[in-house]
Protein backbone atom coordinates (compact mmCIF):
# COMPACT_ATOMS: atom_id res chain seq x y z
CA UNK A 1 0.00 0.00 0.00
CA UNK A 2 0.87 3.61 -0.73
CA UNK A 3 2.21 5.04 3.21
CA UNK A 4 1.64 9.10 3.51
CA UNK A 5 4.64 8.85 5.42
CA UNK A 6 7.61 6.08 6.39
CA UNK A 7 6.00 3.53 8.25
CA UNK A 8 6.29 2.83 11.86
CA UNK A 9 9.06 1.06 13.14
CA UNK A 10 7.76 -2.10 14.67
CA UNK A 11 9.16 -3.23 18.37
CA UNK A 12 7.96 -6.62 19.16
CA UNK A 13 11.33 -8.22 21.00
CA UNK A 14 12.76 -7.14 24.43
CA UNK A 15 16.33 -6.40 23.25
CA UNK A 16 14.76 -3.96 20.59
CA UNK A 17 12.45 -2.51 23.73
CA UNK A 18 15.40 -1.60 25.62
CA UNK A 19 17.36 -0.28 22.31
CA UNK A 20 14.18 2.18 21.42
CA UNK A 21 14.31 3.28 25.58
CA UNK A 22 17.80 3.82 25.51
CA UNK A 23 17.52 6.11 22.22
CA UNK A 24 14.32 8.10 22.99
CA UNK A 25 15.82 8.79 26.49
CA UNK A 26 17.36 12.01 24.71
CA UNK A 27 13.98 13.37 23.43
CA UNK A 28 12.13 16.39 24.86
CA UNK A 29 8.63 15.07 23.53
CA UNK A 30 6.85 11.86 23.33
CA UNK A 31 3.31 11.49 21.60
CA UNK A 32 1.72 8.31 23.45
CA UNK A 33 -1.32 6.05 22.24
CA UNK A 34 -2.49 2.49 23.38
CA UNK A 35 -4.99 0.25 21.41
CA UNK A 36 -6.63 -3.06 23.58
CA UNK A 37 -9.00 -5.44 22.61
CA UNK A 38 -12.05 -4.92 25.08
CA UNK A 39 -14.71 -4.99 22.15
CA UNK A 40 -13.41 -8.17 21.91
CA UNK A 41 -12.03 -9.67 25.26
CA UNK A 42 -13.81 -10.62 28.54
CA UNK A 43 -10.84 -8.89 30.20
CA UNK A 44 -8.97 -6.38 27.68
CA UNK A 45 -5.49 -6.32 27.23
CA UNK A 46 -3.44 -3.12 26.24
CA UNK A 47 -2.10 -4.83 22.33
CA UNK A 48 0.10 -1.68 20.56
CA UNK A 49 1.57 1.23 22.28
CA UNK A 50 2.21 3.81 19.72
CA UNK A 51 4.97 6.82 20.54
CA UNK A 52 6.13 9.51 18.17
CA UNK A 53 8.95 11.66 18.43
CA UNK A 54 9.09 14.78 16.30
CA UNK A 55 10.50 13.13 13.12
CA UNK A 56 9.79 9.28 14.00
CA UNK A 57 7.06 7.13 14.68
CA UNK A 58 6.85 3.58 16.76
CA UNK A 59 5.14 1.13 17.53
CA UNK A 60 5.38 -1.42 20.46
CA UNK A 61 3.38 -5.07 20.35
CA UNK A 62 3.34 -5.64 23.90
CA UNK A 63 1.76 -9.28 23.46
CA UNK A 64 4.97 -10.27 21.97
CA UNK A 65 7.54 -8.32 24.98
CA UNK A 66 8.06 -10.25 27.74
CA UNK A 67 8.76 -7.65 29.90
CA UNK A 68 7.38 -3.98 29.86
CA UNK A 69 9.01 -2.28 32.34
CA UNK A 70 11.82 -0.63 30.19
CA UNK A 71 9.07 2.00 29.18
CA UNK A 72 8.38 2.94 32.19
CA UNK A 73 11.65 4.78 32.24
CA UNK A 74 10.09 7.43 29.81
CA UNK A 75 7.16 7.46 31.02
CA UNK A 76 8.19 8.88 34.66
CA UNK A 77 11.21 10.83 33.13
CA UNK A 78 10.07 14.42 33.95
CA UNK A 79 12.57 16.29 30.62
CA UNK A 80 9.95 14.16 28.50
CA UNK A 81 6.80 15.46 27.94
CA UNK A 82 4.53 12.89 26.80
CA UNK A 83 1.73 13.73 24.79
CA UNK A 84 -1.76 12.17 24.72
CA UNK A 85 -5.33 12.56 23.30
CA UNK A 86 -8.14 11.51 25.91
CA UNK A 87 -5.34 10.06 28.23
CA UNK A 88 -7.74 8.75 31.18
CA UNK A 89 -8.25 5.19 29.83
CA UNK A 90 -4.92 4.99 28.13
CA UNK A 91 -3.43 5.54 31.57
CA UNK A 92 -5.98 3.84 33.19
CA UNK A 93 -4.61 0.51 31.18
CA UNK A 94 -1.05 1.09 31.07
CA UNK A 95 -1.31 1.54 35.08
CA UNK A 96 -3.01 -1.54 35.88
CA UNK A 97 -1.14 -4.06 33.35
CA UNK A 98 2.40 -2.52 33.55
CA UNK A 99 2.31 -0.26 37.12
CA UNK A 100 3.37 2.57 35.13
CA UNK A 101 4.01 6.11 36.22
CA UNK A 102 3.41 8.88 34.45
CA UNK A 103 5.11 12.40 35.22
CA UNK A 104 4.25 16.02 32.90
CA UNK A 105 1.78 14.88 30.59
CA UNK A 106 0.20 17.24 27.85
CA UNK A 107 -3.55 16.01 27.29
CA UNK A 108 -4.68 17.55 23.70
CA UNK A 109 -8.65 16.32 24.36
CA UNK A 110 -8.22 18.75 27.68
CA UNK A 111 -6.22 21.39 26.56
CA UNK A 112 -9.24 21.73 23.95
CA UNK A 113 -11.54 21.53 26.73
CA UNK A 114 -10.41 24.65 28.49
CA UNK A 115 -10.22 26.79 25.83
CA UNK A 116 -13.83 26.20 25.26
CA UNK A 117 -13.24 24.06 22.32
CA UNK A 118 -16.48 22.50 21.08
CA UNK A 119 -15.36 19.23 18.89
CA UNK A 120 -12.91 17.15 21.02
CA UNK A 121 -12.54 14.15 19.04
CA UNK A 122 -9.36 13.43 17.74
CA UNK A 123 -10.01 13.30 14.33
CA UNK A 124 -12.28 16.96 14.32
CA UNK A 125 -8.62 18.53 16.11
CA UNK A 126 -6.76 17.37 13.36
CA UNK A 127 -8.65 18.65 10.75
CA UNK A 128 -9.18 21.77 12.49
CA UNK A 129 -5.50 22.20 13.61
CA UNK A 130 -3.88 20.61 11.24
CA UNK A 131 -5.87 20.12 8.02
CA UNK A 132 -5.37 16.83 8.34
CA UNK A 133 -8.33 14.24 7.64
CA UNK A 134 -7.27 11.00 9.88
CA UNK A 135 -9.11 7.55 8.84
CA UNK A 136 -10.83 6.10 11.83
CA UNK A 137 -12.41 3.27 9.74
CA UNK A 138 -10.20 1.18 12.11
CA UNK A 139 -11.44 1.94 15.60
CA UNK A 140 -12.98 -1.32 15.74
CA UNK A 141 -10.35 -3.75 14.92
CA UNK A 142 -9.76 -6.46 17.21
CA UNK A 143 -5.87 -5.19 18.08
CA UNK A 144 -5.16 -8.14 19.35
CA UNK A 145 -5.01 -10.41 16.23
CA UNK A 146 -2.06 -10.82 14.86
CA UNK A 147 -1.09 -10.49 12.09
CA UNK A 148 -1.96 -6.45 11.88
CA UNK A 149 -2.66 -5.48 8.30
CA UNK A 150 -0.63 -2.65 7.03
CA UNK A 151 -3.89 -0.55 6.96
CA UNK A 152 -4.19 -1.35 10.65
CA UNK A 153 -0.53 -0.15 11.14
CA UNK A 154 -1.42 3.08 9.17
CA UNK A 155 -4.30 3.76 11.54
CA UNK A 156 -2.78 3.11 14.87
CA UNK A 157 0.18 5.39 13.42
CA UNK A 158 -1.73 8.11 12.25
CA UNK A 159 -3.10 8.66 16.46
CA UNK A 160 0.59 9.80 17.38
CA UNK A 161 2.16 10.75 14.27
CA UNK A 162 0.31 14.32 14.35
CA UNK A 163 -0.24 14.42 17.82
CA UNK A 164 3.12 16.85 18.19
CA UNK A 165 1.93 19.17 15.85
CA UNK A 166 -1.67 19.34 17.60
CA UNK A 167 0.24 19.80 20.65
CA UNK A 168 1.86 22.81 19.62
CA UNK A 169 -1.48 24.51 17.72
CA UNK A 170 -3.22 24.04 21.44
CA UNK A 171 0.12 24.87 23.32
CA UNK A 172 -0.44 28.39 21.22
CA UNK A 173 -4.27 28.21 21.45
CA UNK A 174 -3.84 27.87 25.30
CA UNK A 175 -1.43 31.00 25.42
CA UNK A 176 -3.62 32.99 24.01
CA UNK A 177 -6.91 32.90 26.42
CA UNK A 178 -3.94 32.76 29.24
CA UNK A 179 -5.18 29.17 30.37
CA UNK A 180 -1.45 27.60 30.67
CA UNK A 181 -0.77 27.37 34.42
CA UNK A 182 -4.71 25.87 34.80
CA UNK A 183 -3.50 23.41 32.10
CA UNK A 184 -0.62 22.31 33.51
CA UNK A 185 -2.40 21.97 36.75
CA UNK A 186 -5.32 19.80 35.47
CA UNK A 187 -2.56 17.33 33.40
CA UNK A 188 -1.26 16.81 36.75
CA UNK A 189 -4.28 15.90 38.04
CA UNK A 190 -5.04 13.63 35.18
CA UNK A 191 -2.07 12.07 35.30
CA UNK A 192 -2.72 10.82 38.71
CA UNK A 193 -6.07 8.53 37.59
CA UNK A 194 -6.48 5.48 39.08
CA UNK A 195 -5.67 1.84 37.35
CA UNK A 196 -8.49 0.68 35.16
CA UNK A 197 -10.05 -2.24 37.65
CA UNK A 198 -12.16 -5.02 35.90
CA UNK A 199 -14.89 -6.06 38.59
CA UNK A 200 -18.35 -7.48 38.24
CA UNK A 201 -21.14 -6.40 40.50
CA UNK A 202 -23.64 -9.33 41.16
CA UNK A 203 -26.37 -6.90 42.13
CA UNK A 204 -25.79 -4.75 38.96
CA UNK A 205 -28.96 -6.34 37.17
CA UNK A 206 -30.98 -3.94 39.63
CA UNK A 207 -29.62 -0.86 36.90
CA UNK A 208 -32.08 -3.07 34.21
CA UNK A 209 -34.38 -3.78 36.81
CA UNK A 210 -35.70 -0.43 38.41
CA UNK A 211 -35.50 1.37 35.28
CA UNK A 212 -37.63 -1.07 33.32
CA UNK A 213 -40.16 -1.48 35.90
CA UNK A 214 -40.05 -5.23 35.87
CA UNK A 215 -41.78 -7.02 39.66
CA UNK A 216 -39.83 -9.04 42.13
CA UNK A 217 -40.37 -12.73 39.88
CA UNK A 218 -39.54 -11.01 36.90
CA UNK A 219 -36.51 -9.58 38.77
CA UNK A 220 -35.33 -12.74 39.78
CA UNK A 221 -35.17 -14.13 36.55
CA UNK A 222 -33.30 -11.03 35.34
CA UNK A 223 -30.64 -11.71 37.98
CA UNK A 224 -30.08 -15.48 36.98
CA UNK A 225 -29.94 -14.56 33.45
CA UNK A 226 -27.38 -11.57 34.47
CA UNK A 227 -25.41 -14.09 36.21
CA UNK A 228 -25.30 -16.85 33.00
CA UNK A 229 -24.46 -13.80 30.57
CA UNK A 230 -21.37 -13.32 32.88
CA UNK A 231 -20.40 -16.81 33.08
CA UNK A 232 -20.94 -17.16 29.42
CA UNK A 233 -18.80 -14.20 28.29
CA UNK A 234 -15.70 -15.21 31.14
CA UNK A 235 -16.11 -18.80 29.11
CA UNK A 236 -16.19 -17.71 25.75
CA UNK A 237 -13.45 -14.66 26.79
CA UNK A 238 -15.22 -11.86 24.65
CA UNK A 239 -17.47 -9.12 27.13
CA UNK A 240 -20.81 -9.43 28.34
CA UNK A 241 -22.27 -7.17 25.48
CA UNK A 242 -21.37 -9.79 22.81
CA UNK A 243 -23.47 -12.66 24.54
CA UNK A 244 -26.70 -10.74 25.35
CA UNK A 245 -27.21 -6.97 24.92
CA UNK A 246 -28.96 -5.61 27.95
CA UNK A 247 -32.16 -5.29 26.24
CA UNK A 248 -31.85 -9.16 25.27
CA UNK A 249 -31.46 -9.84 29.12
CA UNK A 250 -34.63 -7.42 29.72
CA UNK A 251 -37.12 -8.44 27.17
CA UNK A 252 -36.03 -12.30 28.26
CA UNK A 253 -37.00 -11.84 31.89
CA UNK A 254 -40.23 -9.84 31.07
CA UNK A 255 -41.14 -13.26 28.36
CA UNK A 256 -39.78 -15.72 30.60
CA UNK A 257 -40.25 -18.15 28.06
CA UNK A 258 -41.02 -21.72 28.93
CA UNK A 259 -39.90 -23.74 26.18
CA UNK A 260 -36.88 -23.55 23.47
CA UNK A 261 -39.79 -22.79 21.28
CA UNK A 262 -40.68 -19.79 23.06
CA UNK A 263 -37.07 -18.38 23.79
CA UNK A 264 -36.84 -18.28 19.80
CA UNK A 265 -40.05 -15.66 20.05
CA UNK A 266 -38.53 -13.45 22.40
CA UNK A 267 -39.36 -10.04 20.17
CA UNK A 268 -35.31 -8.26 19.99
CA UNK A 269 -33.54 -11.70 20.33
CA UNK A 270 -32.08 -12.60 17.57
CA UNK A 271 -32.94 -16.60 16.95
CA UNK A 272 -29.53 -17.44 16.36
CA UNK A 273 -28.69 -16.40 19.82
CA UNK A 274 -31.66 -17.82 21.21
CA UNK A 275 -31.23 -21.20 19.73
CA UNK A 276 -27.65 -21.55 20.35
CA UNK A 277 -28.32 -20.87 24.30
CA UNK A 278 -32.03 -21.99 24.66
CA UNK A 279 -31.11 -24.82 27.13
CA UNK A 280 -28.73 -22.11 29.15
CA UNK A 281 -31.68 -19.82 29.48
CA UNK A 282 -34.24 -21.70 30.42
CA UNK A 283 -32.18 -23.82 33.32
CA UNK A 284 -31.20 -20.12 34.48
CA UNK A 285 -35.20 -18.81 34.44
CA UNK A 286 -36.36 -22.11 36.16
CA UNK A 287 -33.98 -20.73 38.92
CA UNK A 288 -35.32 -17.38 39.06
CA UNK A 289 -39.01 -18.95 39.37
CA UNK A 290 -37.69 -21.21 42.44
CA UNK A 291 -35.36 -18.88 44.35
CA UNK A 292 -36.44 -16.24 46.99
CA UNK A 293 -37.65 -13.32 45.37
CA UNK A 294 -34.76 -10.37 45.56
CA UNK A 295 -35.72 -7.24 47.30
CA UNK A 296 -34.95 -4.13 46.06
CA UNK A 297 -31.90 -2.15 47.32
CA UNK A 298 -33.72 0.52 49.46
CA UNK A 299 -32.86 4.23 47.90
CA UNK A 300 -30.69 5.11 51.14
CA UNK A 301 -28.76 7.91 51.01
CA UNK A 302 -25.26 8.08 53.02
CA UNK A 303 -25.43 11.72 52.48
CA UNK A 304 -25.45 13.93 55.07
CA UNK A 305 -28.42 16.29 53.69
CA UNK A 306 -26.44 19.55 55.25
CA UNK A 307 -23.91 18.17 52.58
CA UNK A 308 -25.73 17.65 49.84
CA UNK A 309 -27.22 21.10 49.90
CA UNK A 310 -23.72 22.27 50.11
CA UNK A 311 -22.96 20.75 47.25
CA UNK A 312 -25.51 21.81 45.24
CA UNK A 313 -25.32 25.34 46.44
CA UNK A 314 -21.37 24.61 44.89
CA UNK A 315 -22.83 23.18 41.60
CA UNK A 316 -24.67 26.11 40.51
CA UNK A 317 -21.68 28.16 41.40
CA UNK A 318 -19.92 26.21 39.44
CA UNK A 319 -21.98 25.99 36.45
CA UNK A 320 -22.44 29.80 36.40
CA UNK A 321 -18.40 29.86 36.38
CA UNK A 322 -18.65 27.81 33.16
CA UNK A 323 -21.22 29.50 31.01
CA UNK A 324 -19.69 32.94 32.06
CA UNK A 325 -16.44 31.20 30.30
CA UNK A 326 -18.00 28.99 27.84
CA UNK A 327 -16.63 26.07 29.08
CA UNK A 328 -18.06 22.52 30.78
CA UNK A 329 -18.80 22.57 33.87
CA UNK A 330 -16.15 20.30 35.45
CA UNK A 331 -13.60 22.21 33.58
CA UNK A 332 -13.67 24.50 36.21
CA UNK A 333 -13.42 22.12 38.89
CA UNK A 334 -14.58 18.22 39.04
CA UNK A 335 -17.38 16.79 40.64
CA UNK A 336 -14.71 14.97 43.04
CA UNK A 337 -13.83 18.20 44.84
CA UNK A 338 -16.87 19.62 44.99
CA UNK A 339 -17.72 16.88 47.30
CA UNK A 340 -14.85 17.34 49.24
CA UNK A 341 -15.20 20.90 49.31
CA UNK A 342 -19.52 20.28 50.25
CA UNK A 343 -18.00 17.81 53.33
CA UNK A 344 -14.80 19.72 54.79
CA UNK A 345 -16.92 22.84 54.46
CA UNK A 346 -13.74 25.09 54.38
CA UNK A 347 -14.49 28.51 55.54
CA UNK A 348 -10.23 29.61 55.24
CA UNK A 349 -7.71 29.69 51.89
CA UNK A 350 -5.75 27.88 54.25
CA UNK A 351 -8.97 25.32 54.81
CA UNK A 352 -8.64 24.38 50.95
CA UNK A 353 -5.39 22.99 51.02
CA UNK A 354 -5.22 18.97 50.54
CA UNK A 355 -8.55 18.98 49.18
CA UNK A 356 -8.10 16.96 45.84
CA UNK A 357 -8.87 18.84 42.90
CA UNK A 358 -7.84 22.44 44.38
CA UNK A 359 -4.53 23.00 43.39
CA UNK A 360 -2.18 26.57 43.21
CA UNK A 361 -4.18 27.66 40.25
CA UNK A 362 -7.73 26.92 41.29
CA UNK A 363 -7.20 28.39 44.99
CA UNK A 364 -5.52 31.46 43.85
CA UNK A 365 -8.84 31.62 40.65
CA UNK A 366 -11.78 30.59 42.64
CA UNK A 367 -10.17 30.45 46.51
CA UNK A 368 -11.96 33.70 47.72
CA UNK A 369 -15.15 33.05 45.98
CA UNK A 370 -15.74 29.25 47.29
CA UNK A 371 -14.75 30.52 50.78
CA UNK A 372 -17.31 33.52 50.37
CA UNK A 373 -20.02 31.41 49.52
CA UNK A 374 -18.92 28.82 52.69
CA UNK A 375 -19.30 31.67 54.88
CA UNK A 376 -22.51 32.54 53.29
CA UNK A 377 -23.84 28.79 53.91
CA UNK A 378 -22.39 29.02 57.49
CA UNK A 379 -24.90 31.88 57.81
CA UNK A 380 -27.75 30.01 56.68
CA UNK A 381 -27.29 27.12 58.44
CA UNK A 382 -25.32 24.78 56.17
Amino acid sequence: MDWPFPPALYVEHDKNLKQLVKKLRTESLLAIDTESNSLYAYQERVCLIQLSTRTQDYIIDPLRIADMSPLGELLTNPKIEKVFHAAEYDLMCLKREYGFSLVNLFDTMVAARICGVKALGLSRLLSEYCGVDADKSHQRDDWGQRPLTDEGLLYAQMDTHYLPILRDKLTELLAQHGRTEEALETFTEASEVAPLEHTFDPDGYWRMATPAGLDRRQSAVLREIYLLREDLAKERDCPPFKVFTDKMLLAIAEASPRNANEVERVKGVPVAIAHRYAQELLQAIERGNRTQLPRRPRRTSDVDPVVAERFTALRDWRRERAESRGVESDVIISKDALWGLAIKAPMTLDGLQGIRGIGPWRLAMYGEEIVTLMVRLRSEGL
